[in-house]
């Protein structure tokens, strides 16, 4: 019979903290259904870089919203919320269990809190906004949006990439800030939806420490193929250099490797230096930013 709770699971956390081998954990013995919320995970190029489960790991239950976007196509928390409300819907309607994971916190506070209408931006301004990123690089980046737009400035951590090109972004493409966009109500809420989260916090050390293995693990088994592979991609002009798959830690530096603009011992130290910034964001983000509200009916922080 279909599920009338309307209760879904969500397994958030920092990089490497386990939140896909506990979901899988938590699938098999609730009927349950894993469906992605970590937004690289969502493209098929590096599906290794990107730490998603294995075909075999996927074997052993239902997978849903991994490698369904080429690199080339573009993506947003608005349109992983549509694609992740369809998929939790079809698992109600079959009276099995959602399970929501992964580490893209703004994904998951969309779907459950809603989101400010926001205009589009055009491709030409997004572009110009991740050029002027990477040239400048992140600091003097956020120090030229402070001078713009410092409310949003000061909400954004100076090594948030993704969410520093946005508030630039929208702020060249409409005149306005991002703050003056997200002070709008929200929409796409959808109110008989319950949430029961279970935030995955491991010490901070040991986090590392699990970085640093997962890292030299993909060394070991290949990565660089993927990396190869994407890079041929853009050099063809079949994904943008501006693409969002291109920020996928650790990328950047073993296609300069490949390139040979580094030493393999220089991009290893790069990419795993960028992936425990973003743990460390990631780790004062779920501590900071998911509250309990009407909809959340149980909020729990572990350490597994």
């Amino acid at each position: 019979m279909p599920n009338t709770t309307d209760k879904i699971k969500v397994i958030a956390g920092p990089t490497a903290s386990g939140k896909s081998s506990y979901a899988l954990g938590l699938a098999q013995n609730n009927n349950g259904v894993v469906i992605n919320a970590d937004s690289m995970q969502l493209y098929k190029d590096l599906p290794m870089l990107t730490a998603q489960p294995t075909l075999e790991e996927r074997a052993l239950t239902p997978h849903k919203l991994y490698s369904v976007l080429d690199a080339s196509q573009p993506s947003d928390a608005m349109r992983w919320a549509e694609m992740a409300k369809k998929e939790i819907q079809e698992c109600l309607d079959q009276g099995k269990t959602p399970i929501i994971t992964g580490g893209t916190g703004f994904y998951l506070k969309v779907l459950m809190e809603g989101l400010s209408p926001m205009p589009d931006v055009p491709e030409e301004t997004r572009a110009f906004a991740t050029k002027l990123q990477d040239t400048m690089g992140n600091p003097a980046f956020h120090a030229l949006l402070a001078a713009k737009d410092p409310e949003s400035a000061q909400k954004i951590d100076p090594y948030n990439t993704q969410r520093l090109i946005h508030a630039w972004e929208v702020l060249e493409a409409t005149g306005k800030p991002l703050s003056y966009w997200q002070s709008l109500p929200k929409e796409g809420v959808v109110k008989d939806w319950e949430f029961d989260i279970t935030i995955l916090l491991p010490e901070r050390e040991r986090l590392y420490q699990n970085i640093e293995k997962r890292f030299d693990m993909m060394l070991n088994n290949n990565v660089m193929d993927e990396v190869r592979a994407l890079h041929r991609r853009v050099e063809k002009g079949e994904v943008k250099p501006t693409a969002n798959i291109i920020v996928a830690h650790g990328y950047r530096a073993l296609r300069d490797y490949h390139l040979g603009e580094k030493t393999l011992d220089e991009a290893r130290t790069i990419g795993i230096q960028d992936t425990r910034h973003y743990a460390k964001r990631q780790f004062t983000w779920f501590k900071n930013q998911i509250k309990q509200t009407q909809n959340i009916t149980k909020l729990n922080y572990i350490d597994i």
